[in-house]
């Protein structure tokens, strides 16, 4: 079975089933990548560490794979994540009809990482939660690893893709700071935004990511983006009409007349970003909605496995 890819989304309109598609050839092509130590196992099982007990080896499953995994059991996986979501209007980028299955935007893309990353959780029995936020926070729930708490969080991000906001804004320092607060114990906090804020509040934004870390939650943020629209401005050189989907700000022009200053500007805040998650310990990931979901459970599972 293959990684399902971004071209096959528009075959699959079921938020479940393509999520499990997306974890099971993920899964599948562990066996031929350096992660292979993971294993199909990883939902009952865990590697054994030399000078642990011998009590608990699977040996069946020793027998099939010629290595040694120790059964696992629910009280000894205490992992709580918490999947934060941009949900400002910019996230719907590119704008899309919505009636059809044939477009991904970053909404979307975020939203079957996030689908993904929880049947993963699910699997390995780990407890998932979502929080959305655009100007303030939304939904915001607790972590639970049941299937049906599962299902309940598969409704919220189907709910997400289908009703597409306008000149919704973003306050995302405020969000953060917020989240920061309200997640008690410490977890794993996944955030799936395009990060995208007004320019004056930039210090407020590095100080609110600042304080998750000061919360002792270790944190991954997935810079959502269309790489070749938003960061590499490639559009043809004609006439546009482009407009700022929180604001509604319209501006027509070629966008050969600002590329270059549009792509230096971009670049500048992006290593500004970068730079700041590294001196806070914030693993940083690029997330180009047309480079599909191996690198976000790839990440996931690299930062499990130094958690652990």
């Amino acid at each position: 079975m293959e990684l399902i890819t971004n071209d096959q989304v528009r075959n699959l309109g079921n938020l479940e089933l393509l999520a499990r598609q997306v974890v099971e050839g993920f899964i599948i092509g562990l066996h031929k990548s350096p992660f292979h130590g993971f294993s199909v196992e990883f939902a009952e099982h865990r590697i054994y560490n030399q000078g642990e007990p011998t009590r608990n080896i699977d040996w069946k499953v020793f027998a099939r794979t010629d290595k040694m995994y120790t059964k696992r059991y629910e009280e000894e996986t205490n992992l709580r994540c918490q999947i934060v979501i941009d949900s400002s209007s910019s996230m719907y980028f590119p704008e899309v009809d919505t009636n059809t299955e044939d477009y991904v935007n970053k909404i979307r893309f975020a939203s079957l990482a996030a689908a993904s990353l929880m049947n993963l959780l699910m699997r390995q029995r780990d407890a998932f939660a979502l929080t959305f936020f655009d100007e303030g926070v939304g939904v915001h729930t607790r972590p639970k690893s049941s299937t049906t708490h599962y299902r309940l969080m598969l409704t919220y991000l189907q709910q997400l893709i289908d009703q597409p906001t306008h000149d919704v804004k973003t306050a995302t320092a405020a969000a953060l700071h917020q989240i920061a607060d309200s997640i008690h114990r410490r977890s794993l906090v996944v955030i799936f935004s395009d990060m995208f804020d007004a320019t004056e509040r930039e210090e407020e934004l590095f100080s609110a990511l600042q304080h998750l870390k000061h919360a002792k939650h270790e944190v991954v943020l997935f810079h959502t983006i269309d790489k070749s629209r938003e960061i590499d401005f490639e559009f043809e050189n004609r006439p546009y009409e482009f407009i700022d989907m929180e604001s509604g700000d319209r501006v027509k022009l070629q966008p050969q007349q600002v590329r270059e200053y549009y792509v230096e500007q971009v670049a500048a805040y992006q290593q500004r970003l970068r730079l700041k998650c590294l001196q806070y310990k914030i693993d940083y990931v690029e997330a180009d909605i047309r480079a599909g979901f191996r690198p976000i459970l790839q990440q996931y599972l690299v930062k499990r496995a130094k958690m652990r």
